[in-house]
């Protein structure tokens, strides 16, 4: 016998339609997956052989470079990079030149006094600190040093506003050692070009150390301090006028 077909109930049939439209409303709020982002590859320091060109093209451009604090010893030195920290050089200078006509010893800044060394900064930023830092350090430097600028990085260190930047600066444009003293602009270049990547100055001091050729290294870090100030600008790099252009892998190059 045929088998009777059951009478298709309208509630059924309503309840399922309700289920489809709720499961298609889901479906339709759900968002899209987003796609898959492409594994970004490291950049890689320039080779050796590049290196090389680098600091040719810098040394035959500008063989002797030079700081540009204006000083008139070691101790001076020492006391316009104290200055120097979050402060423009030329700024720095202007500030100096008169301080240092009358105080450019240890015992000159201390006879001083801590007072009228804060009359002569005060147009640096943080000059409260800056001076304090100063007639401390002058302190220190006849109490310890018989008023002579110590030669090790681990004791210059230890002065009230000295760090590692400011000791490699005096140890190299002081004494003449190789040391590289990474500011903001030698950092920015270092990463850009890029030569050492890191992302503290002391990454990039190291890295520079172990890249750089002895015979470039005792200005090095003049070299590559000038063209991240005059050159490659952090806004805008201005390639059209760089000697290291065509060796540069920078995504920021403008040529």
């Amino acid at each position: 016998m045929p088998t009777k077909k059951r009478p298709v109930s309208s509630k059924s049939s309503a309840a399922k339609a309700t289920v489809k439209k709720a499961a298609a409303k889901r479906i339709a709020k759900k968002p899209a997956a987003a796609p898959a982002k492409k594994p970004r590859g490291r950049r890689r320091p320039v080779g050796p052989e590049v290196v090389q060109e680098i600091f040719t093209r810098f040394r035959a451009d500008n063989p002797e470079p030079k700081g540009e604090l204006e000083h008139v010893n070691a101790f001076t030195l020492l006391v316009a990079v104290v200055l120097s920290a979050q402060a423009t050089d030329v700024g720095v200078n202007k500030a100096t030149r008169p301080l240092f006509a009358i105080a450019d010893t240890p015992q000159k800044m201390v006879a001083l006094g801590e007072d009228k060394i804060r009359d002569y900064v005060k147009s640096i930023g943080l000059f409260r600190t800056k001076a304090k830092n100063v007639y401390l350090l002058s302190q220190i430097l006849i109490e310890q040093f018989g008023g002579e600028v110590p030669r090790q990085r681990e004791v210059l260190e230890t002065l009230p506003g000295v760090g590692r930047k400011t000791a490699n600066v005096v140890l190299n444009m002081a004494f003449g050692e190789s040391t590289i003293a990474v500011d903001t602009h030698l950092f920015r270049l270092s990463n850009r070009i890029p030569l050492a990547i890191g992302k503290t100055p002391l990454a990039i001091e190291l890295g520079l150390e172990k890249i750089i050729p002895a015979e470039f290294k005792r200005h090095a870090h003049h070299w590559l301090i000038l063209h991240g100030r005059y050159v490659c600008k952090a806004r805008r790099p201005e390639c059209e006028r760089c000697l290291i252009a065509d060796l540069c892998t920078s995504p920021e190059k403008c040529v």
